[in-house]
């Protein structure tokens, strides 16, 4: 099973730890096009701070975010899963994991990055700023240059178990899973229901995210279809539904009352 996570807009940023080594970094098909996304943001960064607030949409009272971004190859690093935070980040707290989900985490769990395409929860990097939808001098849409390289790592990380997908759309936009995987994915919705309406709200979403993929790493189990990740969740006590299979993958909604 391999769970993709979109990213926390908000970071916490490691006061210590040795700066960023690629070499280090999980999903190694990964590192020119992480290099030249890089080197993009800290050459914006530098050399015209007030353009990289504009296309960062920074407010001014986010300058130290631009700064921020030109020192990233010298930046202290820490584990991707202390770096990310945020309601998702919050609901999820890998800290508390057991030992035996945090093994599974480690290995089942990967973040969507707009810097790092993908990063596994151990994965050390800094603190930075760039959202999924930001256009870079010299490079173009982000999400560009990740949709023609995380095909390959994806499909390679995959193998043969279930994607369960929890990326926002804007992340999901980075790669969308093609026809022939449409058996391995489940795309995860989180449905709010009050008064007998549904719909998606952002805080219920990302909380209940969070708390449903840390109930799959303590549980254990590792389901190799939508349907029987459906059947994991009813089991841990998640209201479920499942829609009919469709050529790129089986929507799974999960339907919640309150956060």
């Amino acid at each position: 099973m391999l769970i993709l996570l979109p990213p926390s807009e908000g970071k916490l940023a490691p006061r210590r730890g040795m700066p960023l080594d690629d070499a280090t970094l999980s999903f190694p098909l990964l590192t020119d096009a992480r290099k030249a996304v890089r080197e993009a943001l800290i050459e914006l960064c530098a050399q015209d701070p007030t353009r990289a607030a504009k296309v960062l949409d920074l407010s001014p009272n986010q300058r130290d975010l631009v700064a921020l971004n030109s020192r990233i190859d010298a930046a202290p690093t820490a584990r991707a899963d202390r770096v990310y935070s945020g309601v998702l980040y919050d609901a999820l707290d890998f800290g508390t994991l057991s030992p035996a989900a945090k093994r599974r985490a480690a290995t089942r769990v990967a973040v969507t990055s707009s810097l790092f395409g993908l990063v596994r929860p151990g994965d050390r990097i800094p603190a930075y700023r760039l959202s999924g939808d930001a256009v870079l001098p010299g490079l173009g849409p982000v999400a560009g240059v990740w949709r023609a390289a995380l095909g390959d790592a994806v499909v390679e990380a995959l193998g043969p178990g279930l994607l369960v997908d929890l990326r926002s759309s804007m992340y999901a936009a980075f790669w969308r899973p093609p026809a022939e995987l449409g058996g391995q994915v489940a795309t995860v919705r989180v449905l709010h229901e009050a008064d007998g309406r549904r719909q998606v709200v952002s805080h219920f979403n990302k909380a209940t995210k969070g708390r449903l993929v840390r109930d799959l790493l303590e549980d254990g189990r590792d389901p190799r279809t939508p349907a029987k990740l459906a059947a994991v969740l009813a089991d841990l006590g998640w209201t479920v539904e499942v829609d009919e299979p469709a050529r790129k993958g089986t929507r799974v909604d999960v339907v919640v009352s309150d956060v």
